[in-house]
């Protein structure tokens, strides 16, 4: 399916509805610089044996989409596909969850400070795209350098849903610590697992990820 962004981009994503009875809630996949859609199949697999619906974006300049990708711009494709569930699929916005990886944290963040939402999920999420840059290039002054920024530790004070942070104990992307900050900050559950770098499975689609959508899932219905 296209969804078509406030600034005239069609983009493509893909709805999985729920294979096991529906719980009501729909989650939204924001995902990493390294993520897709085809890569996330398992992912909405998992999620949909868990009686979720699944809608899986990518951004614009990934997967094929037209555009590069800026902050603003990201955020602009988050804000279409919650228009698009919310508008179009007629899902209440109080039971939609985000999960955002890495970079889609800030999407993430973004659209619940923005638009209402049942619940947010940030995996291996960062203080800044800045901070996440001086991990690995030390001697440039990234924070002068980098004029798209994510500050997602600041911003989550805002974010009023339900909040859980996933992160893995051997991160070589985004270091744990960082994601630890996000959850202090967000007063918010943390959820480390041990031994999974950036990439791995266990953080892709694996159990502890899928807890913490189902966990936020139920939270939603209960407010």
């Amino acid at each position: 399916m296209d969804i078509r962004t406030e600034d005239g981009l069609d983009l493509i994503a893909w709805y999985a509805p729920a294979t096991a009875p529906a719980t009501g809630a729909t989650v939204l996949v924001l995902p990493g610089n390294a993520g897709s859609r085809e890569a996330r199949v398992p992912l909405a697999r998992a999620l949909t044996a868990q009686g979720l619906h699944v809608l899986l974006l990518d951004y614009r300049g990934y997967g094929g989409n037209p555009g590069s990708p800026t902050e603003e711009g990201l955020a602009a494709d988050a804000r279409a596909a919650h228009q698009y569930l919310v508008g179009e699929r007629g899902v209440d916005p109080g039971r939609l969850v985000l999960l955002g990886e890495s970079m889609g944290a800030g999407a993430a963040v973004r659209l619940a400070m923005e638009r209402p939402v049942g619940g947010v999920v940030l995996r291996s999420p960062f203080i800044s795209l800045a901070a996440v840059a001086a991990e690995h290039y030390p001697v440039l002054p990234v924070g002068l350098l980098l004029r798209d920024r994510f500050p997602v530790a600041e911003s989550i004070r805002s974010v009023t849903a339900p909040v859980v942070v996933v992160a893995g104990g051997a991160d070589e992307i985004v270091p744990p610590e960082q994601s630890r900050m996000v959850a202090v900050r967000a007063g918010a559950p943390y959820v480390e697992v041990p031994g999974a770098r950036h990439n791995d499975a266990e953080l892709s689609s694996g159990p502890s990820v899928v807890d913490a959508v189902v966990q936020v899932a139920a939270a939603s219905r209960q407010r």
